[in-house]
């Protein structure tokens, strides 16, 4: 019964902290409708790098490279020059052209449309067989372009959800994204996503962290632990 009191509380509390946020960031109404490849491209090439930096190298890859057809005719080495400015460049052309071909293969062409028609947790899977692709890329393709109910879990989300105690310390990433997906409303899945991201951004920084303007403390585990302490 003790324990599920707590799990009750704790979806409380992820409820609270999406309200919270939605009052200081505004509401994100979702739009979907961008091109599930593209998507997947510039989500590989956002890995370990900043979004300025990833969509660089994304324009510039459209750029040199109208249609994926043309890409696949090109060295890898020419492809890692071409993205040189997102970082990790060769690992990320080997990936690109390693979906690309998969996608050739199996489908006959280069369109992720075919994923719609799965539920998300097969769509996801399908993605996971490309080789550098994990659940949170695949859940921002399904996300973003599709509107699945999916919820990626990026380095902000991840550090912001163990501070406020919506996860365990130990927790991985990828329970994370479970845990997260059984705790909110999937309804509130893009809302909340980018704005625990957003939050993540601007307050809730890896380092000196903006606990005094934080709108959640008064839900924060961590600063209870610290800061109030």
């Amino acid at each position: 019964m003790k324990e599920a009191r707590s799990a009750k509380s704790i979806e409380k509390k992820a409820e609270r902290v999406n309200i919270l946020l939605t009052s200081v960031y505004g509401r994100k109404e979702r739009t979907c409708g961008d091109d599930p490849l593209d998507t997947l491209i510039e989500t590989i090439l956002s890995q370990n790098t900043s979004d300025i930096n990833s969509s660089r190298a994304f324009e510039l890859l459209k750029r040199r490279y109208p249609s994926w057809e043309e890409l696949l005719e090109d060295s890898p080495e020419n492809i890692a020059d071409t993205i040189r400015s997102g970082g990790l460049a060769e690992i990320k052309a080997r990936r690109i052209l390693g979906a690309l071909n998969l996608l050739k293969a199996e489908r006959g062409g280069y369109d992720l449309g075919f994923l719609s028609s799965m539920t998300s947790d097969k769509a996801a899977n399908w993605l996971i067989s490309i080789e550098g692709v994990g659940p949170k890329t695949a859940a921002i393709v399904l996300l973003f372009s599709f509107g699945m109910p999916t919820f990626p879990v990026d380095t902000h989300i991840f550090r912001v959800s163990k501070r406020l105690g919506l996860v365990q310390e130990r927790t991985s990433r990828e329970s994370t994204q479970k845990e997260l997906e059984r705790l909110i409303d999937p309804e509130e899945y893009y809302n909340m996503h980018l704005n625990l991201i957003e939050h993540g951004r601007r307050v809730c920084r890896s380092r000196r962290p903006r606990c005094e303007v934080c709108a959640l403390s008064g839900l924060c585990l961590q600063y209870r632990k610290t800061v109030k302490a």
